[in-house]
This record gives structure tokens, sequence and C-alpha cells, in this order.
């Protein structure tokens, strides 16, 4: 099949911003949607979704949570710090050896200060929020760290509810045999370090691989189905390329407790407050 100029910009473009919160980590709460019937999110115009329907706060059975309202001297903070051990670039796809990519959703990634010069820190993976606690360390997302778990790439998140617009600048740059070059260097241009905006690159590549048919039909869409329910587009790269976005990337919106404009039901949503020495 052919590939448009504007198929190829759905395709990268709908899985980049998709991949801002990835599929539910496991066990995160037991509350659904009957007792939570207002999902996660910061809905606009592209959403499909209103207030009514989705809203930066959840309260499930009891369970009830807000993340703070970060400012902009609090976000650029972050990405002035500087990440001691920063993981490797991909050498490779990884969507070529999925199973080499387990997930661990109940083990967290931790923020260790380093007293070796003002503002480092380093990024390690505990078995549990206490063991990081435990070990002096901040917890910054449930999940194995990875290669958006730095401050730096956490910054990005913070400062766009819905990178869509960004996402497809740089989805046009990637030419019809795969030239990563230009979409690259729009994706780090964004914020991003070069290992996290490797995994959208692939994550994007995999999802126009599988969810061509989808995405073109959903070109004009709203993200979100009146029920709450993903586009077709969406869902596929969902169930495409979330899982090794998500083990690969370790961060996502919904693990480190941020809100988007994909809403999301509020039992996959950790609860993460980013505050770090």
């Amino acid at each position: 099949m052919p590939h448009t100029q504007a198929g190829w910009l759905l395709i990268l473009a709908g899985a980049l911003f998709a991949g801002c919160g990835k599929s539910p980590a496991s066990g995160v709460h037991d509350a659904g949607r009957a007792t939570c019937q207002t999902l996660f999110g910061t809905p606009n115009v592209s959403t499909g979704l209103d207030a009514s329907a989705c809203g930066p706060a959840c309260a499930c059975g009891g369970d009830a949570w807000a993340p703070p309202a970060y400012t902009q001297q609090q976000i650029d903070s972050l990405a002035q710090r500087t990440l001691l051990d920063p993981p490797a670039p991909l050498a490779e796809s990884p969507y070529t050896h999925p199973q080499d990519f387990p997930a661990h959703p109940d083990q967290v990634c931790g923020v260790l200060p380093d007293a070796s010069q003002p503002g480092a820190y380093r990024l390690q993976t505990y078995a549990s929020a206490d063991a990081a606690k435990q070990a002096g360390a901040t917890l910054t997302h449930y999940g194995d760290c990875g290669l958006c778990s730095p401050l730096a790439d956490l910054a990005v998140y913070m400062n766009s509810d819905d990178l869509t617009g960004p996402v497809r600048s740089c989805a046009l740059k990637v030419t019809p045999d795969g030239g990563a070059g230009a979409a690259m260097a729009c994706l780090t241009a964004l914020g991003f370090d070069q290992p996290c905006a490797q995994i959208w690159y692939y994550n994007a590549l995999n999802t126009r691989a599988h969810c061509l048919s989808p995405c073109l039909a959903d070109l004009s869409k709203p993200y979100q189905k009146p029920d709450g329910a993903l586009n077709d587009c969406l869902q596929c790269d969902e169930d495409q390329s979330g899982p090794v976005f998500k083990a690969v990337a370790g961060r996502t919106r919904r693990n480190s407790g941020l809100p988007s404009a994909i809403c999301r039901p509020c039992s996959t949503v950790r609860h993460v407050v980013h505050t770090y020495p």
C-alpha cells in the first residue's frame, strides 16, 4: 500500500502522541469506571471529550488524588539537572526483538542525588517504593528506569499536555525510505534526550507498519469516542506498540502521574508527586 504524506503524518504523529501514556500498569488500583466515571486528563478540542467526562483529578473508591500544579520554574529546574551515567542510545529498533523487554510495572524508578556536583543525580530501579525510600531515592515513576526516565524528559511531558502539533512537525521530516536524521533532530529539539527520542521514533515506525489502515481512517477524528474509548488508530498503537514502548521508555505520563489530552481511566494512573532534593 502506498504511503501518502498524510498517511505518514498520521501514523507517526498518532503513534508519538499516543505514546505519552501506554498500556496501564497492573495492580494500580482496584477501583474501576463504576466508581470513577470521570477520566483523568486535560481534554482539548482534539480530545473528543469535555470537562464533564475528563479532568485532572481522580476520586476512585475514596482514593481521591490530584497532581500538583507545577510552576515553570520547577519544570525548568528539572531540565537543568545533570544525570550521571545516562542511558545509552539504542543500536537498533527494540521492536525487532520485543521478547527482550519484559515489563515490571510494580518496580519503581528512583532519583538518587549525587553529591559529586550541584544538581547531579543517578537513576536506579528498585523493587518497590519502600525500597527506593530506604535507599534515599525519590520515586519518579513506576516500572523500571528506561530511556525516558531522565528528569529532562519528564520536563518535556510537563511542558505540554498535548505534543500533537510539535510531533506532527517532526513526523513530516521522516522520509519515505525511513530516514531518521531530520525526524530525530526535530524530536530532540522538543527537549527529549537522544535515547528517549529514539524510542518515540521506533514506536512511530512500528505503528506505521501495523496500523496504517485504521490511522488513515481516523485522520481527522478526535482522539476518543463519545464513550471515552480511544479511536481505532490510537487503540491499534496502544496494542501493537505500547508494550515495548512502555518497557523501553520506562516513563509514561500515566506511571508518572501526569495528565494529557488523551484521557485515561483513573484506575490506570499512578500517584506520583515530582519534588526532588
